[in-house]
């Protein structure tokens, strides 16, 4: 699958269709297991309140606009950074936050970037320690993450089964926060606790 691919898919089937995949940045490499969708404005196809692009479109998220394939990184709260991979139709905003990962290779590098005694297992759990584990600045935005010669190379896994993907809300938003758009793979290395933001609406009760 190429960015070609992820032109045609909406924010949650890009979702799966990432999760499982190999980043590389230099000789970091790791494999993601856990991935967040976000969507668009209200006038999209995919209106997401909790996404940076439901306003519409300005200088900090046009990546997300398209065209696919295309690394959104951005800071988040002033203290880290965040990496996203742009999804759907060029001009129609869509991204997935990549989550989480577990270590394959290059963890002494990992290490140096990460707070010293860090234990493995947390050197790229949550999205800004795995940016931080893979380097990635602003400087990255807007990156083709499938081309050849880039910083940042994806490789795609084959289609995962339904028994091995896990669906849950998405973590510390206060808007549409319900929405089941967080996977990730059950069991996996990098995989975030779940905490629901104080600002959000008390859950519905789940009847029966």
């Amino acid at each position: 699958m190429t960015s070609r691919r992820l032109e045609a898919l909406d924010p949650e089937a890009a979702a799966r269709a990432l999760l499982g995949a190999r980043i590389q940045v230099g000789e970091v490499v790791l494999r993601l297991t856990e991935v967040e969708a976000y969507g668009g404005p209200e006038d999209g196809p995919w209106p997401d309140p909790a996404a940076h692009s439901y306003r519409g479109r300005s200088s900090r998220n046009a990546v997300m606009y398209g065209p696919a394939g295309r690394l959104y990184v951005y800071r988040s709260y002033g203290l880290h950074h965040c990496a996203n991979i742009s999804i759907g139709p060029d001009g129609t905003a869509g991204a997935v936050l990549l989550r989480g990962g577990e270590l394959i290779a290059g963890e002494q590098q990992a290490r140096s970037r990460r707070t010293p005694g860090t234990p493995t297992a947390n050197l790229a759990r949550g999205p800004g320690n795995l940016a931080a584990a893979l380097g990635l600045t602003l400087d990255d935005n807007g990156i083709d993450v499938f081309a050849k010669d880039t910083k940042l190379r994806v490789t795609l896994p084959h289609p995962r089964e339904e028994s091995e993907v896990v669906v849950g809300p998405r973590v510390g938003i206060s808007v549409a926060a319900d929405r089941p758009w967080r996977l990730w793979i059950p069991g996996g290395t990098g995989v975030s606790a779940y905490r629901r933001s104080p600002r959000a609406p008390v859950a519905p009760t789940r009847m029966g």
